[in-house]
């Protein structure tokens, strides 16, 4: 049976317009309107078309409605200039993950989600340190992963598929559940700065919607992220008055994050005057930090996923079982969860092999019978 919305998922998911892609397949832009509507169901012929243009099996356009992940529902965080249509390629991967989720959380028994939601009734320092403190983080530690800590606080963390650079990244709530969308191709200290503010979204704005976020909204979530990644007992007690950019440049290891971001910090507490930011920023810009991170980390991946997948095989569940399921193709699927698998391998399993530094999980999940 043919679900229209199914359809519409697909053909914003490619970024397509309906007359575009009317046009790839050779129907009319009305033809396309009433099959994306319900007013008319597509011939096999036209169905084998669409099929190969949006590079979705037949068989996806014949399941259940997908979750529609409106821009009313997110954070989203994306540059001025970001087209409408990348915005709902973007919200359309979201609802792929969503589905995703729904696979691994009828299979596995995800981590319990901790993550309180304080709407504005505390300031973005202070909510920082409360989730630190329940949480059992030290007050002045650094965070050695954050993609890890969200999950094991029961955040949903998927990577936007790499067409998506132009969208930094978004969070929402789905039925009680939060998920976080990070882009994977900025620099890896950028990506745990993301991965900081959208946890600030679902800690500070559970309640607030309309799509993108008012720019007290934003502030918001940066001062929660830069407090949360940068405590400020720690970063005093590292400082002297007035650091030199290459003492920044050096100590920005310790808390994993930007020059930049850390120069920011260091104004925001006092440590450096105004001018000494603006001067600090000046010499950064000059060194090539502006525009990428020098030296940089390496990027941060999921830890829940790489156990899903090593429970998975240990099972002896073939990893195409889940884009097979899903009734889409492996490289969507590897857009989802940080390319862990790229493509099937000789043995068919599609698992990584030994030489694609797949890490053994430290503790497997338990695959629900």
């Amino acid at each position: 049976m043919f679900t229209p919305s199914r359809l519409v998922l697909a053909r914003k998911r490619r970024g397509f317009t309906l007359t575009r892609l009317a046009d790839e397949v050779g129907l009319t832009a009305q033809s396309l309107s009433n099959a994306e509507n319900g007013r008319q169901v597509p011939s096999m012929e036209t169905l084998t078309a669409l099929s190969e243009v949006l590079n979705f099996p037949a068989t996806f356009f014949e399941q259940p409605d997908a979750t529609e992940i409106s821009l009313e529902q997110v954070s989203f965080r994306a540059r001025t200039k970001t087209s409408a249509r990348t915005r709902d390629a973007a919200l359309s991967a979201a609802s792929l993950a969503v589905e995703l989720h729904k696979w691994f959380d009828a299979r596995f028994e995800l981590p319990r989600i901790d993550i309180p939601t304080l709407n504005g009734r505390m300031d973005p320092e202070l909510a920082a340190t409360y989730v630190r403190a329940r949480w059992g983080l030290k007050p002045g530690a650094g965070i050695s992963n954050i993609v890890h800590l969200l999950e094991a606080h029961g955040v949903a963390v998927y990577s936007l598929p790499p067409e998506h650079s132009d969208v930094d990244a978004f969070s929402f709530w789905l039925d009680g559940k939060p998920f976080v969308l990070l882009n994977t191709l900025k620099s890896a200290e950028r990506g745990r700065f993301d991965g900081a503010h959208e946890l600030g979204h679902l800690v500070l704005h559970e309640q607030v919607l309309g799509g993108q976020k008012t720019r007290t909204e934003e502030k918001e979530a940066d001062a929660f992220a830069s407090a949360f990644l940068m405590p400020t007992e720690s970063v005093r007690r590292n400082f002297t008055c007035s650091p030199s950019v290459e003492e920044v440049i050096h100590s920005k290891k310790k808390w994993k994050v930007s020059a930049l971001a850390l120069t920011y910090r260091l104004r925001e507490l006092g440590v450096i005057s105004d001018w000494g930011y603006r001067r600090a920023v000046i010499d950064l810009g000059r060194m090539g930090y502006r525009a990428s991170e020098p030296n940089g980390i390496i990027r941060e991946t999921s830890l829940v996923l790489k156990k899903v997948l090593s429970s998975l095989r240990s099972s002896g569940i073939p990893y195409g079982q889940i884009y097979q399921d899903l009734h889409i193709s492996p490289s969507e699927l590897s857009g989802l969860i940080f390319n862990l698998a790229i493509v099937p391998i000789e043995d068919g399993s599609g698992y990584p092999g030994e030489n694609q530094h797949f890490a053994a999980p430290e503790r497997s999940l338990r695959l629900v019978q």
